[in-house]
């Protein structure tokens, strides 16, 4: 694995890092392949209890390499699709790992970057964080992360921002439900992240899991289905 994440552990908390911090933390296909690896692998580690998805600098994540987009104008439909799925597929690992996942949002969060926000389970942003779903201003669309974006905010909030790509802060961010809590500074950050944890670990692993899966059950189905799996 190269350098473009780190991987810190302490005490069943593993934090993840994107470590590209002159670039904004900007996904590569590396990257994406190397995180949904790392988060594949934590969900199916027994000694982990929570994982931290953080950036290292000043930024979150800035969403999609522009290199990487550049070199994408030249793809075959075939390989823009695949590069899709390997995106959608980052947000699933991270969306769907049984340990829950709590989002440390230092930053700016652009594009991929409010997508991987969308995911996390818990999510904390400094308040100078900076959030947008970019694509349309290229001339794209959120398309692979819109799944877990509307289950997160609703497709009310959605229907402004992917329409307009405008840039809304941290305290936008909480009122939609992209965010939990918002704090002052880097150090409240971190106060708040350990805090978040400490009451994750008062909780059972394999009931955690469950409750992540129950979740996602339920939210996918009519209410009026749901008497027999809700009693089960």
């Amino acid at each position: 694995m190269s350098d473009t994440i780190t991987v810190r552990r302490e005490d069943g908390v593993v934090t993840v890092a994107l470590n590209r911090p002159d670039s904004h933390n900007a996904l590569t296909p590396q990257m994406i392949a190397e995180l949904t690896e790392t988060f594949t692998a934590l969900g199916q580690e027994d000694g982990v209890r929570a994982v931290v998805l953080t950036g290292n600098g000043r930024s979150f994540c800035a969403g999609a390499d522009l290199g990487f987009m550049r070199a994408a104008a030249d793809y075959t439909f075939e390989e823009n699709v695949a590069d899709g799925q390997a995106i959608f597929d980052l947000m699933m690992a991270v969306d769907s790992c049984p340990r829950p996942v709590v989002g440390r949002i230092n930053g700016a969060a652009i594009g991929g970057g409010t997508g991987l926000a969308a995911c996390c389970d818990i999510v904390v942003a400094v308040q100078r964080a900076i959030f947008a779903f970019s694509e349309v201003r290229l001339g794209i669309l959120p398309a692979v992360i819109s799944p877990f974006v509307l289950s997160r905010i609703g497709t009310g909030a959605a229907r402004e921002l992917f329409l307009t790509g405008e840039r809304f802060g941290a305290e936008r961010a909480q009122q939609i439900g992209l965010v939990h809590h918002v704090v002052p500074d880097e150090s409240a950050l971190d106060e708040k992240v350990a805090e978040r944890v400490q009451q994750l670990l008062q909780g059972a692993p394999g009931a955690q899991a469950a409750a992540k899966q129950l979740i996602r059950s339920v939210a996918r189905q009519p209410r009026a289905e749901l008497r027999d799996e809700t009693s089960e």
